[in-house]
Order: structure tokens, then sequence, then C-alpha cells
């Protein structure tokens, strides 16, 4: 079905934060929404406001009457959607074209030029910065994105006039091979998503296949060190980078009072002086991935550095709640090992000497039981360790599969507990730290602002 033919379409899972930013784009063209969800949440009362319609029951008998014209309907759904969903099952048999989110932001890079961002982490921050690099500067761009930036407190950015659309292109069931990027960076390949792909082997040949779809003439731009190797088509530049070496790369890097600031090093031109706007270190490798994608897509030197400084950050990614000198709070989204110990690498840097405490929500059984050893390993980089019950998501137990595997592989000397998500107030008051942060990607992020009031008082 050709964009232009779509009267209505039809999401299953709207609240995801990856379909939300699909329904946007529909939304802004005048399309008819609607969708179905689990649960209500922030993102679906905020499409409801914008003209979607939502209902959170799986029954056929809710389809709107818009959305029941096979000839003009897509549907979208999110893998995460169970096979047996009635709804889902209801739009197949009746001959309905259904297609995944990934499908969708295809045919998307296919009428506009893709500058895609993949990796195990640092998708979204990446992703976003590049995004606001772009939209500020006189290239100007759309934007598809993982998580609501704080800039412009969506997940999605629109222009009329920019021939460039910024993806967040997610490895999880293959869906970024639907992609044909322009230009794209690769953050990182530390192995995840067992549970589709069987072997570290197989995750790596699918970000191989992907960098395959690169277009002719395209690039791509690799963190040094990764274990994939490129499968680019012909006449595709590949460039290398990360903080300290690599095609771009920083020097001169200064942290202290609050501040980080760092000149880039790039064969496209380099830029001095660049400063973050989000003064963490992990943002430092996150920025220069963006920076390179903004100069391959046309933006000057003094539109990146305003770019950059101008970057307010991402909801649950660094997201500081209260920071103080007295004390910090913050919540991050990191769900991986090796997410986790960049994250508090970047606290440990930013806050040396002070007692930093994580409670951590593992997600998914069959990530703990791949990564049990990784997670601990992270970790113990901290004081002081919570880890609360395994959030399950789409999946069902497994036997022996609990949050105690992690817990007892911490390493000797690190204050440990255990508790239930009910249990997560009251360890946040017992105290005995300079530092909280909450990790995880499940509902932890439920907690924050009951956290921060209990918090705020003693800062």
């Amino acid at each position: 079905m050709k964009v232009e033919q779509i009267k209505a379409v039809y999401f299953v899972g709207i609240g995801g934060i990856g379909m939300s930013a699909i329904a946007r784009y529909f939304i802004s063209r005048g399309v008819v929404v609607a969708g179905y969800d689990k649960t209500p949440s922030d993102l679906t009362e905020q499409l409801c406001k914008e003209g979607a319609l939502i209902h959170y029951e799986d029954n056929v008998a809710l389809i709107p009457t818009q959305c029941q014209d096979k000839e003009s309907t897509l549907v979208v759904y999110t893998p995460a959607i169970p096979a047996e969903h009635s709804e889902l099952t209801f739009f197949r048999k009746n001959g309905f074209e259904v297609q995944k989110r990934a499908q969708v932001l295809g045919t998307l890079t296919r009428s506009l030029k893709g500058l895609c961002v993949a990796g195990t982490h640092g998708k979204t921050t990446t992703s976003s910065m590049t995004a606001h690099i772009l939209h500020q500067s006189h290239v100007d761009c759309n934007a598809f994105l993982g998580g609501i930036t704080k800039n412009y407190g969506t997940n999605y950015i629109l222009s009329d006039k920019s021939p460039y659309v910024v993806i967040e292109a997610d490895e999880f069931d293959r869906s970024f091979h639907w992609l044909t990027p322009y230009a794209s960076v690769i953050t990182a390949t530390d192995a995840d998503h067992l549970d589709i792909y069987g072997t570290e082997e197989a995750y790596l040949e699918s970000f191989s296949k992907y960098s395959s779809l690169i277009l002719p003439g395209g690039y791509l731009v690799m963190h040094t060190g990764l274990k994939m190797k490129p499968n680019v088509q012909e006449d595709v530049t590949i460039y290398t980078y990360s903080r300290e070496k690599g095609d771009f790369h920083a020097e001169n890097v200064c942290i202290g009072d609050g501040r980080i600031t760092f000149d880039f090093i790039s064969p496209l031109g380099n830029i001095p002086g660049i400063e973050l706007g989000v003064p963490v270190s992990v943002n430092i490798e996150n920025g220069i991935a963006a920076m390179a994608l903004a100069q391959i897509a046309g933006a000057t030197a003094e539109e990146i550095r305003q770019g950059m400084v101008s970057f307010s950050g991402v909801d649950r990614r660094f997201d500081f709640h209260i920071k103080t000198d007295k004390m910090a709070y913050l919540s991050d989204y990191a769900h991986h090992p090796e997410e986790i110990r960049r994250s508090l690498e970047s606290l440990r840097e930013l806050y040396r000497g002070r007692r930093i405490k994580a409670i951590f929500q593992p997600h998914l059984y069959t990530r703990t039981r791949d990564f049990y050893k990784d997670f601990a390993d992270a970790l113990s980089l901290l004081d002081d360790v919570c880890i609360v019950d395994i959030y399950p998501a789409r999946e069902q137990p497994i036997p022996g599969v609990t949050s105690a595997l992690i817990y007892d592989n911490l390493k000797p000397g690190i204050k440990r507990q255990m508790c239930r998500k009910d249990e997560i107030l009251d360890v946040v008051r017992q105290g005995g730290f300079d530092v909280l942060v909450t990790l995880g990607a499940g509902d932890i992020e439920d907690y924050v602002q009951q956290i921060t009031e209990i918090l705020r008082p003693l800062s």
C-alpha cells in the first residue's frame, strides 16, 4: 500500500515509544489514527489529545468503523504483541495490510534519506542528539526516536523541507533489516536479544546484514573495535569513531565544574570548543557519533557547536531529578550490562569519592539468564546495590532464573540487598547514599516521582 492510499492507520500496541512516533507522523498527515494498548500511559493520553482513538481491551468490537476498510487501512503492530492477539488475528484473517513498525520506517527511509543509529546501546541518545543538531540547523530533519527528547517533549520531529529522516534502528526481531539507510552509525554490538538470535555469532551476522543495506554512495560510521564485519555495498564510505581514536574522536577533553568540553576531530573538518549540554562522560562518544552524521548531512561547524551545547537530553537516559551539592538522584533506562557499566563509570567520574547506590530492576528472564554474571560485574562498580524482582515484559518465568543470580555474583565488599517492587520506597527511605540511581527498562520508572518526593527534603 502506497502512503498516499492510506486513509486510516490502526496500531496494535500504540503506546510503545517507537509506535507512538509513527502514529504522530500519520496524525500530522491528517490520517485517522486509532489503536489498542494494554494499559493507559502518559504517551497514550497525549496521543488522544492529538487526535488518536485508543482503547485498552483486546476486543475486535472496539475497532473504530473508520479502520474497517481493508482497501484504505494500514495495520501496524509491534513484535511485542503476542501472535494470538484477537485484534491482530482479525486483521490478518480479513486481508488487511499488516506491517511491523520497522516495515513502515523502512518505507520512509526509501522516500527520504535515512540517517540511522544502530547498536546495542547508545541508540536513543545518539539519534536524539543527531535530530536536535539537524533540526536547529539549516539542514533540518524528520525524526522517529526511541525516547522523549527534553528539547521537544516528543519522540517525533516533522519537517516539510528536509530530505533527511533520523531513525533509531532497532535490532530486536531483526527489525532494522527493513531499513535502507543513506548513512548509519553502529554504536556497539555487545550480544543481546539471544532469545531471538540464539548465539552471539548470529547477532553479529545480523549487524553485518544491516550494513549491507546502506545505499551505494552512503556512509557507515562504526565504533572502533566492533566484532562485526561490515558488508557494505560498492562506494559506501566506512569511518570509525570513539572517544580517543578513530576517524572521528575527541581531543583536549576537560571535565570539571559541571562542564565537559572537548575538540571534535573529524576527516570532514575539526570543530574546536564543543561543550556537552548534558555533561556526563558517556555523552562524549554519543556526541562524536551524532556530530559525524550531522557533518555528513551538511550541518555547519557553528550549527553543530550550538546543537551540542543546547541538547537537553532524553527522558530516562541519565535523567537527573535531584542534583544539588548534597545529593543527586537520577533514573536511567540502562538494561544491558554494558549500558549499565558505561552509565556507572560516568557516575563514578562525575561523583568521585561520593557514596553511590543503585536500585536495579532486571528486564526479561532470558536476558538475566544469559548475562547475570555481566550484570553483577557492572553493578559491582558501586558501593551499594539493591536488586528488584525481574520485570518479565513479554516473557514467561524460566525455572531457576531470578534476581538472586545477579545478587549472588556481586563482588565481595559490596553492600547488597534484594527487594520486591513494593519495597522500593522503603529502601530509599533507609538512605546511606550521596547519589542514587534507579536502573532498568521496566516499570521501575513508575516510582521515580515518589522517590523524588522522598529525597527532595533531604537534598
